[in-house]
C-alpha cells in the first residue's frame, strides 16, 4: 500500500495486435485499484503517452499493455526517462522476453531445456527449407498465440509462414513437443501454483485462449509433487536468467524427459480467462490482492 497517496495510471490498449486483450486486462485492474481506494486513472497508451502522463500528473504507472510498444521495453524506457515508477520488468528484461528467439538463446546459454528452433527473415522464407514435421511456426515478437500455427506436413508450411510474417519480420520455426501444457506464474521471484492448460480443440490458439469454455484449466495441475517442483524451479530460473521483476508467467510443455520452457510473458494477462489470476486464486490470493501486490512492486529499474 506504499502508493496509496499517489496518482496511479493504468496503461492499457496501446498500438499492438493485442490491443483488445490489453483493454480487458487494464479495465479489470483499474476497477480493482479503484475498489481499493487508489486515485487511479486509465490511459490508452498512444503516441501522445508522454504528454498524457505529464498533463495528468501521474506518479506511478501500472502497465497492463501486451505486445509491442508496451511489453517490449519501449514504454519502460519512457517511464525511466520521465522518472515514473512502473510495474513489471525493466527495459532489458522486457526487450529480451518479448523476442522469443532472444529468449531461447538466453535459455540455451543457461542450460535450460527449450525446443530446438531456427529463425527466418522475410527475405529468406521462399527458399527450400528443411523442416522436420510437425513444427510450430510463430512470429518472434507477438504474444497471445497471435500468428501461430502447427504445421504437420510440407504443404502447410508456406501458408503458416505467410500468416506469421503478417505480424513480424522475424519468424521462429520450432520443434513441436508433444506433452502436457502447463504454465507457472512467478510473482516477485516466487512461483505460484501450476496451472495445466487443456484446450478442447487440442490446440491452444487465440480462440481457445480467450473464449470462455473452450479450454479447461486445472489448478493445481494434476502432476506429481516432484514434477511440480521441477517446473517451479525452471520457471524461477527463466525469470532470473532474463532479469525479470514483478509478475511474469512461464509457459512450458512437459514431455517424457520433463519440462521444456516455451516462452515467458513479462506482462501476463489479467482478464477473466487469464492464467496469472487463476494461479493466484489457487494460492488463496484474490484478484484485488494480486493487483495491489503488483502495484506495490512498482519501481524504477534503471
Amino acid at each position: 500500500m506504499k502508493y496509496k497517496d499517489k496518482k496511479i495510471a493504468v496503461l492499457m490498449g496501446g498500438l499492438s495486435a493485442e490491443r483488445e486483450i490489453s483493454l480487458r486486462s487494464g479495465n479489470a485492474c483499474l476497477k480493482a485499484l479503484i475498489k481499493r481506494g487508489y486515485n487511479t486513472a486509465s490511459i490508452d497508451a498512444g503516441r501522445d503517452l508522454p504528454l498524457r502522463l505529464k498533463d495528468e500528473g501521474i506518479d506511478v504507472a501500472f502497465i497492463a499493455l501486451h505486445g509491442r510498444y508496451g511489453e517490449d521495453g519501449t514504454v519502460q524506457g519512457l517511464l525511466e526517462i520521465m522518472g515514473i515508477p512502473y510495474t513489471g520488468s525493466g527495459v532489458l528484461a522486457s526487450a529480451i522476453a518479448i523476442n522469443k528467439a532472444a529468449t531461447k538463446d538466453v535459455l540455451i546459454s543457461k542450460g535450460i531445456r527449450t525446443p530446438a528452433f531456427f529463425t527466418l527473415k522475410r527475405a529468406e522464407y521462399a527458399r527450400d527449407l528443411r523442416v522436420g514435421f510437425p513444427a510450430v511456426v510463430k512470429p518472434a515478437k507477438e504474444g497471445s498465440t497471435i500468428g501461430i500455427s502447427i504445421v504437420r506436413e510440407k504443404k502447410e508450411l508456406l501458408p503458416a509462414l505467410d500468416e506469421a510474417f503478417r505480424f513480424d519480420s522475424l519468424v521462429i520455426v520450432e520443434d513441436f513437443v508433444k506433452g502436457r501444457e502447463v504454465t507457472v506464474s512467478v510473482l516477485d521471484g516466487n512461483p505460484l501454483a501450476i496451472v495445466e492448460v487443456r484446450p478442447k480443440s487440442g490446440f491452444y490458439d487465440f480462440q481457445s485462449k480467450y473464449t470462455p469454455g473452450m479450454t479447461e484449466y486445472i489448478c493445481p495441475a494434476e502432476i506429481s509433487a516432484d514434477a511440480g517442483d521441477v517446473c517451479k524451479e525452471m520457471a524461477v530460473s527463466v525469470y532470473n536468467a532474463l532479469g525479470c521483476s514483478g509478475a511474469a508467467r512461464v509457459d512450458m510443455i512437459i514431455d517424457e524427459a520433463g519440462p521444456q520452457a516455451i516462452e515467458i510473458n513479462t506482462i501476463p494477462g489479467m482478464t477473466e480467462t487469464s492464467l496469472l489470476p487463476k494461479a493466484a486464486a489457487c494460492e488463496g490470493m484474490g484478484f484485488e490482492d494480486l493487483v495491489e501486490k503488483i502495484l506495490d512492486g512498482a519501481s524504477l529499474k534503471g
